[in-house]
């Protein structure tokens, strides 16, 4: 599969991590899963997909008012990100981001603007051996209003030099693209993994 890209000529590339470089919406899933389920706490598959995007402990808060619980934002989102770490190995990158990544490599400057924790963002990226590629990370503490706000990928651009316009943004989710588009962004939106898969066949 080919991600087809908007027209025009960009000077900056700002990337999601989380189902857009890393295909790691499915382990982030599976630690969210385990995480949960010691606090008996549901979290459906299509709603964690429906949320992609959602800092972590916004996430645990509308889970708490779902379902009416009382979850300690902190402990269960350390706890979420520790399986995430031990599952981390098993990481990939996602190939059709991967191939724009390496062919624009030292041509143009690249952010990753993200919901997810540096620590997170980082370690993802280390794992697959590519954290030198981007100029900086935006990440969950880095803004104060989180996608489909545009302040994160506002400041991904202010700190790349780089004006709104001449910014593509390479998201997986609904809210990301909401977000890139209110900072007068162009984007190109990164199918799920299942649709990647059906796309292949």
């Amino acid at each position: 599969m080919k991600l087809k890209l908007p027209p025009g000529t960009f000077k900056a590339y700002l990337f999601d991590c989380d189902g857009t470089i890393a295909d790691s919406m499915p382990l982030h899933y599976l630690a969210w899963s385990r995480a949960l389920s010691e606090w008996n706490c549901e979290f459906r598959e299509e709603l964690f997909y429906a949320w992609g995007g959602m800092p972590v402990a916004d996430i645990i808060s509308a889970l708490n008012a779902k379902h009416g619980l009382n979850m300690p934002r902190e402990d269960v989102a350390r706890r979420k990100e520790q399986l995430y770490f031990e599952i981390l190995p098993q990481l990939k990158a996602v190939p059709e981001v991967l191939e724009h990544i390496e062919a624009r490599h030292g041509q143009i400057p690249f952010a990753v603007v993200s919901g997810s924790t540096r620590d997170s963002v980082t370690a993802s990226l280390e794992t697959l051996n590519i954290l030198d590629r981007f100029h900086t990370l935006v990440c969950a503490g880095d803004y104060v209003k989180s996608k489909p706000d545009p302040e994160p990928f506002l400041i991904a651009a202010e700190r790349l030099g780089m004006a709104p316009a001449d910014c593509l943004v390479f998201e997986d989710t609904d809210m990301g693209i909401q977000a890139a588009t209110a900072g007068g962004m162009a984007s190109v939106k990164i199918p799920q993994p299942w649709q990647r898969l059906s796309q292949d066949e």
